[in-house]
């Protein structure tokens, strides 16, 4: 550990680990660093005894259950889109090589005190229950301007525009809003409509395209997910970055963020020990001194015996818009069966998480969410402190991801890592697909 490197990095939650492989992949010295004897952080997948630690002081599992060893549950649940933007990084860097996907069945949301399946064409958006039928024309214009928004590359035609200002020149209602910005564009609350419009449109083109993918594949949702969790993406780029010689050191805890005179930093010391280097990342958990609380999360992990009632499906994605609740935020609920290796047969694990509004019984605030799964076997609720830094690290070289979000999708992680890589590299991340070698790595 004794040694100069070019970067550090603390905590191996996929922002990091992302980062630890694009950067080695780049030649950079790396050296990967957590407390934990486990990959993921807080983003990692846990076996039955695991949860129970975590959950339940160390509480026995019931033997009803099953096998510990057939459990991997997730302690943050999201999917991902075949068209966003982890994706790419995956295929660009041949991380995906050593990753396998199951697809979601189904894709709903929740309106009227009922679920519905969510569209997967713009067309499909047309003829849905979720549209009204004066709505369904206005619509169509909509979308039809946006395929031509982006064919054309006319990405002028949105300068200046809030998403608002874009909702009232095609006449669209509550209704038809609510649809393409919670159910498509996967906003967690109101506050894209006073923003500027080109995000949301770039996310329901994404979401379009991922759909049009799903079709073309057979598979009913836009959605899937990895074998044997979400724990297996941060140790699939920790893997890329090990075979660009990055060293990693598990249970390893972090005694001191060294500081030189000017408090730039200088390296980290563990024990002993002390590792130094240009610039260090890490998440918030290792800077406390340098991140704010921006509100707080509230996760359920509920374990079931039936699939979730009237989703019609094994694996499912129900949103539930905050108007619908009279919330604020969106309720974010996903269900996962054997079909993802994650659970045994006849076991289904749905997770329930929105942004936690009052000081009240978590449960209380999600109860919308946990009257769509039916009877529930066992629940482990949590509420987690949101961060973000407080400085971009241009100053002093220590670099911060933000806590992750309420939201079922990867994108504000890869938002992330984009802005994060502008900033320790000076220069905006561009993926170029890794080459094959002969022995399986990548050129």
């Amino acid at each position: 550990m004794d040694e100069e490197y070019d970067v550090i990095i603390l905590g191996t939650g996929l922002t990091e680990c992302m980062l630890s492989g694009i950067l080695a992949v780049e030649g950079k010295k790396v050296l990967h660093i957590d407390r934990n004897d486990f990959y993921g952080g807080e983003c990692a997948s846990v076996n039955l005894t695991q949860l129970y630690e975590r959950f339940r002081d160390g509480a026995a599992p019931p033997a009803e259950l099953g096998r510990d060893r057939d459990y991997l549950i997730d302690l943050i649940p999201k999917f991902l889109m075949t068209g966003e933007g982890l994706i790419k990084v995956l295929v660009y860097t041949n991380v995906v090589r050593y990753l396998e996907f199951s697809a979601i069945a189904t894709s709903m949301v929740y309106n009227g005190g009922k679920i519905y399946k969510v569209p997967s064409t713009p067309g499909e958006a047309t003829l849905s229950p979720l549209v009204g039928v004066m709505q369904k024309l206005k619509a169509r214009s909509f979308f039809e301007f946006l395929q031509k928004w982006q064919q054309e590359g006319d990405k002028a035609a949105l300068d200046g525009k809030t998403m608002a200002e874009v909702y009232a020149s095609y006449s669209l209602n509550e209704d038809t809003q609510e649809f393409i910005g919670h159910a498509m564009a996967l906003h967690l609350d109101e506050k894209y409509k006073k923003q500027a419009a080109r995000a949301t449109c770039e996310r329901v083109i994404m979401y379009a395209s991922s759909a049009a993918r799903a079709l073309e594949e057979k598979r009913s949702s836009p959605y899937i997910y990895p074998q044997y969790g979400l724990g297996d993406l941060p140790q699939a780029f920790a893997r890329l970055s090990a075979v660009y010689a990055g060293t990693f050191m598990l249970a390893t805890p972090i005694d001191e963020i060294v500081r030189g005179g000017d408090g730039a930093f200088v390296g980290v010391r563990s024990g002993g020990q002390t590792a130094r280097a240009k610039q260090v990342i890490g998440d918030p958990s290792y800077f406390r001194d340098s991140v704010r609380k921006t509100g707080r999360v509230i996760r359920a992990i509920c374990i079931l015996r039936e699939p979730v009632p009237k989703a019609g499906a094994e694996s499912a994605q129900i949103i539930l818009p905050q108007r619908q609740i009279g919330r604020e935020h969106d309720i974010y609920v996903t269900c996962l069966s054997s079909q993802q290796k994650i659970c045994p047969q006849g076991v289904y694990v749905a997770s329930i998480s929105t942004i936690a509004e009052t000081a009240g019984d978590p449960k209380e605030e999600i109860a919308a969410g946990l009257k769509l799964l039916g009877p529930v076997e066992q629940i482990f609720v949590s509420v987690s402190d949101v961060y973000e830094p407080v400085a971009d690290g241009t100053a002093d070289n220590v670099f911060i991801s933000r806590s992750y979000d309420a939201t079922s999708h990867f994108e504000t992680v890869y938002d992330d890592v984009k802005d994060m890589y502008r900033r320790i590299t000076g220069k905006e991340l561009v993926l170029q697909k890794r080459e094959e070698s002969g022995d399986g790595s990548s050129a």
